[in-house]
């Protein structure tokens, strides 16, 4: 695919109902109004705010920003990563994997999730698009003789219709019932604490660091940019600690103190960051869902990021795959003349990409979060033999970048060249 190229293709405008002004979301608004397609985006949320923990940008990510015109605004806000790094408790280092170890100028970055939202949603707020923020879509309706699809409200309200619907809407997305594509949603029993301390020395960074005891035990420290807004700031870190949703209730009782000594046992390198938390309140859980499904359109609606394949975010590639999948569908869109036949395409083309992720997130997600004892022995030995192997390990590594789409022989993910045409909206 020519992805610099303009995207105003073969298919004339049509109206686009989007769902969701999330990651997926806002870039499907901007690549679909670049396009010259009419674009309403409903987000439920009245008034949308830049929140949330650290996560990773990826190279396929960092691509499709470029694409958009917002890579420089919001790298500014980053922190470079260069390595993954994950040890036990006792110190063995299970793996140390590097961007520079597979060719190309790969890195990742850190940053706020906020930051991604701030930049995504003032663009889309600078383009054509109606954004009607406070309203929440229930239901899809028919809107008979080929006029497309109402969105309905909780109150009963008819909105649009519109020709598609693009349904980006999370994970705990209700719309997937609305349509007869088999699907399979299932809740992970084991989230994570999250807390976003501040790190004004540096120390964190250059790497996405991880200590381990057993499958049970898992601390993190994610180097988080500089956050949300504007000006000066100083770094910030991201703490994640490994918990079952079932032990969230007894982790309050314990008390904040219990819990910091017990993450002070096993990582001596997060106290910095613990001695910021006075509250547990402070302290933020994330639960995970595995959801599933194929194709992930009908004639008439397609969903995108996490409402089309939420997983574990073990690989750090949810903000990434959503990203890529809006670009795609741009693409396809732009690739056909026939609305069904394009979403089709869409949901052919980011089979393979997503097919990986979602089987590699599955397999390796009980080595690192289960009550399965035997594998987190297994990965003590596994890991740093299979690190060693030059074919493993660059397979690693192009699974942390997000380009990998198979374990063989299959070309990685092409990543796309920045769009020369303006940018969408404010830079900064």
């Amino acid at each position: 695919m020519a992805f610099s190229s303009a995207l105003r293709g073969r298919m004339k405008p049509i109206d686009v109902g989007i769902i969701g002004c999330g990651t997926a979301g806002s870039a499907a608004a901007l690549f679909l109004s670049r396009a010259g397609h009419r674009v309403t985006v409903y987000e439920r949320v009245p008034d949308p705010g830049p929140v949330g923990a650290g996560v990773m940008l990826q190279p396929t990510g960092q691509a499709v920003l470029g694409v958009l015109g917002l890579r420089e605004a919001v790298l500014a806000r980053c922190t470079p990563i260069t390595r993954m790094i994950c040890r036990t408790a006792g110190g063995r280092q299970l793996f140390d994997l590097r961007y520079g170890d597979i060719p190309g100028d790969h890195v990742g970055y850190g940053l706020h999730r906020g930051v991604l939202f701030e930049h995504l949603f003032r663009a889309v707020r600078a383009a054509n698009v109606d954004l009607r923020l406070g309203v929440s879509v229930e239901n899809l309706e028919n809107a008979g003789r080929g006029r497309g699809l109402y969105f309905v409200t909780p109150e009963g309200e008819r909105l649009g219709p519109h020709a598609v619907c693009v349904v980006a809407d999370g994970a705990r997305s209700q719309l997937r019932d609305d349509t007869t594509i088999g699907k399979r949603i299932r809740p992970y029993p084991w989230g994570a604490l999250w807390f976003v301390g501040e790190d004004p020395g540096g120390a964190f960074r250059g790497a996405l660091a991880q200590v381990v005891r057993g499958t049970e035990h898992m601390v993190g420290l994610l180097p988080t940019g500089f956050g949300p807004g504007e000006g000066p700031a100083t770094d910030k870190v991201s703490l994640f600690y490994s918990l079952p949703v079932a032990g969230l209730d007894a982790w309050r009782e314990a008390g904040l103190d219990a819990w910091k000594s017990e993450v002070r046992a096993l990582a001596p390198s997060a106290a910095p960051v613990l001695d910021q938390i006075d509250s547990a309140d402070e302290v933020l859980f994330a639960r995970y869902h595995d959801v599933s499904m194929y194709p992930w359109n009908d004639d008439r609606v397609v969903y995108l990021g996490d409402a089309a394949h939420a997983m574990s975010p073990q690989l750090g590639q949810g903000a990434n795959l959503a990203l890529w999948d809006a670009m795609v569908l741009a693409e396809a869109l732009a690739a056909h003349e026939s609305l069904p036949i394009a979403l089709d395409a869409y949901s052919r083309a980011r089979r393979s990409h997503l097919d990986y992720y979602q089987f590699v997130t599955r397999w390796l997600t009980p080595f690192f979060q289960s009550d399965l004892a035997p594998l987190g022995w297994l990965r003590d030995l596994g890991f740093p033999l299979a690190t060693a192997l030059p074919f493993l390990r660059r397979l690693m590594v192009r699974s942390m970048c997000g380009i990998a789409q198979g374990i063989g022989i299959d070309a990685p993910v092409l990543l796309p060249a920045p769009d020369p045409v303006p940018r969408l909206g404010p830079a900064a």
